[in-house]
Formats: structure tokens, C-alpha cells, sequence
């Protein structure tokens, strides 16, 4: 396994650019059917062993014991550099890089998490396990063969003279790299998806998603015991089976409804429909719109961030309003300070106060507006 190193070379902060854009979220098509990942936050040493039905394909993930299996929390990392690997290709960038450089503030807030200096620790923790997690699987090559990796080769940190985390390198494994980049390896997410909180709901939306995303109005019916196959998940059966009818009768998950289906003389049957937007059990999404749609994305509501105010002078680089800007300017964007004077000016204008209660949605309409770099 390849060290994890610490590097303090100023001079190559430059390398670590901040995320110019919102990125488009993608997700591995084929992480997203088998199971690959603990759904728990607590450690877990215990494999993952996986047939499927027609004893065609296998998974096993096993443990390093320092570090417990990867989590469905630590797949938001592969997440973000998926999307990241998807939007050069769709820039047309030649020679798409297997090692990437990260921006661990970029990264955080894309995943909707905290910035502060505990996130960094837990980002670096989350890197060694999916560093030290092995993957044996035949999901892509057939009976005969059986490939093993683990999710990223390595991994290491920039740090300037003051001791702060600037960047990251991060290697992805050569099969996640490939799964990604061909053809139909990924499919479009709900940025919600990183607001569930439990590890059984993200999993069961990345389910869903794969398999009711297409499904047309009959959506996708799967038998319970089924499904407790392909979750992996390391209680039983039976605590399984609850667990899931407590998140079906919620009924939260974004973009996708749930029903359970009794059945007299066998076990339940799980059925995902995906939501008509214009239903009335159609859950609002708490977070920004799909990239496909034309109004303006008010990431600062997804932050919880309102009521909030526009500052009166100063960068907004930093800040919800930072992230509004990338994610609503034209492309190429024009610098963020002066947008931001220029939106000041647009207050004073129409006498709008700088804490109104639509501010964002006010700002993301302004930048959506705005003329691109020339």
C-alpha cells in the first residue's frame, strides 16, 4: 500500500485550483447494484461476501483491521472525484488524469459537510479506508476472472508553512477509474442525496436510483429478502426487514417513492416509483435543482443558512454566497469580487436590504444574469 505523505512546497499551491463551477454530481453505475460498502458509521472489520441469485457475480470487501471497511460515507469522496473525472470529459480534456488534485474546502462543501479543522481529520480518515478496504470482484469480467483493488492507490497532503491543508492528491484505483470514464458508467444524483443522514437511506437511494431511475411508472419491485442480499448489511434478516419499513413509511428519500408490498404466502416485496414532480407525496428536495434545470440554484438554502445576510464589503469567496456565484455565473466566469460590488450596487439601487429574507435567491438570479468573462 502506498504511503500517505505530507508535503510542505509552497510552490505548488497553484496546482490545488478551486472548482470554478457547481459540479454535476455523478455516482459509479455499478457500485451502485452490489454491495460494496458498510451502511455504518461504526467500525466494521467483518467482510462482505456477495453471490448474486444467478451465481454469476461476486463481492467480496474485506477489512484492513487498523482502519474497518469503507463506509457509505467515505463513497462521498469517490462521488466528487467521479463527477470531477465526468466534467473533464465533458470540457473534451485530453489525457484525463487518474491522480486528481483536490480542494479540500471544494470537496467538503460539495458534500454538504463542515469545514472546520475536524473535517480535514475525518476527510484524512475516510481516505485511509478507502485506501486500505480490498475489493475482490468478477462484476465486470466474467466468470473467469476476479479483480482486486482498492478504492484509491494512494493518497497525500499539501501543507503550506503554516501548517494548513491547501490540497490533496488523490489516485484512484484503476478499475473505479475505468468504471467511471466508459461508456454509461455513471448516472446523474439528487444533491440531496448527501443530506440522508443514515447509511440504510443513502444506500437504498443509490438502489433507486440504478434501478427505478428508467422503470417508467411501474417503477421497480424487489423482494425484501432480496434486497437484504444486495445491502450487504451485517445484522440480521429480521432487524433488516424493520429497519426498512421504518424508512418506507417515512418516505423520504429524494426523487424516488416507496411502498411495501405484502404478500400472503411469501415475503414482502419493496416497490420504487419514481416521483412525479407535480405529485402532491412528491418530497421537496432540500437542496439545489438538477443541472437540466434553467432556475437559478440557491445553494445557501441548502446550508440552512437563512436568513443570511450579504456582506457589506469584502470577498464572498469563502462564504454561500461564494458558492452561489460558481454555481450560477456563465461560463467562463467573471471575477467574483466584482460581481459581488456589482450586486452591492444593484441593493442600493432598488433599496433591497442586504439581509433580506430572499438575498440568496436574489443573488443566484443576478449572477444567472450576469455576462460571462469575455
Amino acid at each position: 500500500m502506498a504511503l500517505k505523505k505530507d508535503a510542505r512546497d509552497d510552490s505548488q499551491v497553484d496546482l490545488f485550483l478551486p472548482q470554478l463551477t457547481a459540479l454535476p454530481l455523478r455516482d459509479q453505475r455499478e457500485t451502485m447494484e452490489r454491495p460494496f460498502f458498510s451502511l455504518s458509521k461504526r467500525k466494521r472489520l467483518k467482510p462482505i461476501d456477495y453471490i448474486s441469485p444467478d451465481r454469476k457475480v461476486t463481492v467480496h470487501v474485506s477489512a484492513n483491521s487498523e482502519y474497518g471497511l469503507a463506509t457509505i460515507y467515505d463513497l462521498d469522496i469517490l462521488i466528487y472525484c467521479a463527477s470531477v473525472l465526468i466534467e473533464y470529459k465533458r470540457q473534451g480534456k485530453n489525457d484525463i488524469p487518474q491522480t486528481l488534485h483536490v480542494v479540500p474546502y471544494d470537496m467538503l462543501s460539495t458534500l454538504k459537510r463542515d469545514v472546520g479543522g475536524r473535517a480535514y481529520e475525518l476527510l484524512g480518515n475516510a481516505l485511509d479506508r478507502l485506501q486500505s478496504t480490498t475489493v475482490k470482484t468478477n462484476i465486470r469480467s466474467g466468470d473467469a476472472v476476479e479483480t482486486t483493488f482498492s478504492w484509491i492507490d494512494s493518497h497525500s497532503q499539501l501543507k503550506d508553512r503554516n501548517g494548513q491543508v491547501r490540497g490533496m492528491r488523490i489516485t484512484l484505483a484503476k478499475w473505479f477509474y475505468d468504471g467511471v470514464l466508459m461508456e454509461g458508467g455513471v448516472l446523474a444524483i439528487d444533491p440531496a442525496y448527501f443530506s440522508l443522514t443514515g447509511g440504510r437511506e443513502r444506500w437504498l437511494y443509490r438502489v433507486a436510483r440504478k434501478h427505478a431511475g428508467g422503470a417508467g411508472s411501474d417503477g421497480f419491485s424487489i423482494s425484501m429478502p432480496t434486497l437484504y442480499e444486495k445491502s450487504g448489511a451485517e445484522g440480521d434478516y429480521r432487524r433488516f426487514k424493520f429497519e426498512m419499513a421504518k424508512i418506507i413509511r417515512e418516505n423520504g428519500l429524494p426523487g424516488y417513492s416507496l411502498e411495501l408490498i405484502q404478500r400472503d404466502d411469501a415475503e414482502p416485496m419493496l416497490r420504487m416509483t419514481k416521483r412525479d414532480a407535480d405529485s402532491k407525496d412528491a418530497t421537496p428536495s432540500p437542496t439545489a435543482p438538477s443541472t437540466t434545470d434553467t432556475k437559478p440554484k440557491n445553494t445557501a438554502d441548502v446550508a440552512g443558512e437563512d436568513p443570511i445576510s450579504f456582506p457589506v464589503q469584502g470577498s464572498i469567496a469563502f462564504d454561500a454566497f461564494g458558492v452561489i456565484a460558481r454555481a450560477n455565473l456563465p461560463s467562463p466566469q467573471r471575477d467574483h469580487s466584482a460581481v459581488a460590488d456589482e450586486f452591492r450596487s444593484f441593493l442600493k439601487s432598488r433599496k433591497i436590504a442586504f439581509d433580506a429574507q430572499n438575498i440568496t435567491q436574489i443573488f443566484a438570479t443576478f449572477c444567472s444574469k450576469q455576462r460571462s468573462a469575455s
